[in-house]
């Protein structure tokens, strides 16, 4: 049987790595990659704690909308992508800041 430790230290990775590929990277899809793993974290930990402390669906029931949302995430999110590619040909967070000076001329 699997603990409740094993399960938050596997969210706590899922958690960290997240982190640190959103404050490393300078790529767009990657960015995306740890906020989708970032979300999956807090989705383990709902139901791990679903699992552990109470016999009710609550946790799953918040997993699921956390599914949701993390889905629609990253359709809009790579809907952005996609667009800002083909403006500016990279996806590069860099450039971004270059979008907002040509919104002002």
């Amino acid at each position: 049987m699997i603990t409740l430790k094993a399960y938050l230290f596997i969210s706590l990775v899922l958690f960290v790595t997240g982190l640190v590929i959103i404050i490393s990277r300078k790529n767009i899809v990657a960015i995306l990659l740890g906020i989708e793993l970032i979300l999956n974290s807090a989705a383990l930990n709902f139901v791990a704690y679903s699992k552990y402390t109470a016999v009710n669906l609550d946790g799953h029931v918040f997993a699921l909308f956390i599914i949701v949302i993390a889905a629609a995430e990253a359709a809009v999110g790579l809907a952005i992508v996609i667009r800002f590619f083909q403006v500016k040909e990279s996806v590069h967070i860099d450039e971004a800041s270059d979008l907002r000076e040509e919104l002002t001329r």
